[in-house]
């Protein structure tokens, strides 16, 4: 089978690549990055060095393949980051139409359903909608919930402030995700190629309430009483700014905050709560997280 993967060397596409290879078919990544070359070609796959914004580039990388892994990376010199998002979908499904693929499985997220209100995710929304008005193509959108590296942004707050928090509620119950088991979930779709039409999986490893998670990463970096604070919304995009990130982009993860402290982020998720969760737990990532404190 020929597989295309997006995502360069990521959190999700990297082990998602490996499996591919490892279960004897032939891999090719993308990247926007030329010096990837080497390491790509290190774990057995083919390399193509592009922009997800070119489509004849992703026309011609698809052209051949049984089925690629669509992914939106970041990008933080957006000047809106949503329609950034809602673009490079349209471009994938021009490039998978023009291809032919006829399988796709995409990384969409938790909140997908809300065109409008959840931040970047709103963009995935519409991302999501044009690969679903290609003709023939069978898509499985996978919504993963809330990845735990993204706590990793939260150790400066930790070391200078001695808390860790967010806009996102008091007692608010977080769905989590470990990008090794979205990657486990993707290559699951990809090798069985047994999803047909258009329909979601949603990915999740683990659900802790916010207190939860400062006492787990509290206690692994020798803080147990790490306190969970909830900011208000005009605080949260202050504090991102100061930390250097555009304004735009601020404001769109204080959206995305104030959706999940309201619920609607995960409510349709909860109406399609997954039967099985991903191997890893918040526990096992804890040890993770404080190398990581320990070293900044």
């Amino acid at each position: 089978m020929q597989y295309v993967i997006s995502g360069s060397l990521g959190n999700i596409s990297k082990p998602l690549a490996e499996r591919l290879v490892a279960a004897g078919h032939n891999v090719t990544v993308i990247s926007s990055k030329a010096d990837k070359v080497a390491q790509i070609e290190a774990i057995g796959a083919k390399a193509a060095i592009g922009s997800v914004e070119d489509i004849f580039f992703l026309t011609n990388a698809f052209t051949g393949a049984d089925a690629v892994y669509t992914m939106v990376p970041p990008n933080f010199g957006s000047g809106n980051w949503k329609k950034y998002i809602a673009s490079v979908g349209e471009k994938y499904a021009a490039a998978i139409q023009a291809s032919g693929v006829k399988n796709v499985v995409n990384l969409s997220s938790i909140g997908a359903h809300m065109a409008d209100g959840c931040g970047p995710v709103s963009g995935l929304f519409f991302a999501e909608k044009a690969l679903n008005a290609l003709m023939g193509v069978n898509v499985k959108h996978l919504r993963p919930g809330f990845f735990y590296p993204n706590f990793l942004a939260n150790i400066g707050m930790i070391k200078h402030m001695g808390i860790i928090g967010g806009n996102y509620g008091e007692g608010t119950k977080l769905v989590l995700v470990h990008p090794d088991d979205i990657a486990e979930a993707a290559a699951e779709e990809l090798l069985g190629l047994s999803f047909s039409g258009k329909s979601v999986r949603y990915v999740t490893s683990d659900e802790k309430t916010t207190d939860e998670v400062a006492a787990i990463l509290g206690k692994a970096i020798g803080k147990p009483e790490l306190p969970w604070i909830n900011f208000k919304d005009e605080d949260t995009v202050a504090g991102m700014t100061q930390a250097g990130l555009p304004q735009e982009i601020a404001e769109n993860y204080a959206e995305m905050g104030a959706a999940m402290r309201s619920g609607e982020m995960a409510s349709d998720y909860l109406l399609h709560r997954p039967d099985v969760f991903g191997k890893t737990k918040l526990e096992a990532f804890a040890p993770v997280f404080a190398a990581i404190y320990s070293q900044s």
